[in-house]
C-alpha cells in the first residue's frame, strides 16, 4: 500500500497543470473557477521528536523534521489537486504553500492556488 493511500489521500487521477505563475504557456485562461486548497496539520512522532531534539544539540539539518515537513507538503498538495479535480479544473495558477505553527509541536500546512479552465 502506498504511503498516500495509507493516509487516505489518493494521488490525483487527471493531468492538472500546476504553476506558481499567473499563466500557462500556449494556453489562455478561459475561466477562473476559484481558490482550491489542501490543509493538513502534522506533528512529529515520539521517535522523530526524540531523535530530532537530540540532533538539535549538534546543529545543522535535522532529517527527521525534514521528513515530517515533506510528508505534510505532499499530503496538502494532493488534497489541493483533489479539490481542483472535483471542480473540473485544467490547471492551478499562483500555487503557494503556507505553514503556521498550530500549537507547540503541530504545524498546519496549506497548499493553495487559483483553479482555472484553459483554452489553446
Amino acid at each position: 500500500m502506498s504511503e498516500d493511500a495509507y493516509r487516505g489521500v489518493e494521488p490525483h487521477k487527471t493531468t492538472i497543470i500546476v504553476t506558481t505563475g499567473t499563466d500557462v504557456a500556449g494556453h489562455r485562461v478561459a475561466q477562473y473557477l476559484g481558490i482550491v486548497r489542501g490543509i493538513v496539520v502534522r506533528s512529529v512522532s515520539f521517535g522523530q521528536g526524540f531523535v530530532g531534539a537530540f540532533r538539535q544539540l549538534g546543529g545543522g539539518n535535522i532529517q527527521e523534521y525534514v521528513e515530517v515537513c515533506e510528508a505534510a507538503r505532499q499530503e496538502a498538495y494532493l488534497l489541493m489537486m483533489q479539490h481542483a479535480e472535483q471542480i473540473g479544473a485544467h490547471a492551478i495558477i499562483g500555487m503557494r504553500y503556507d505553514a503556521t505553527e498550530f500549537s507547540q509541536g503541530a504545524t498546519e500546512v496549506l497548499a493553495y492556488g487559483t483553479a482555472v479552465r484553459l483554452e489553446r
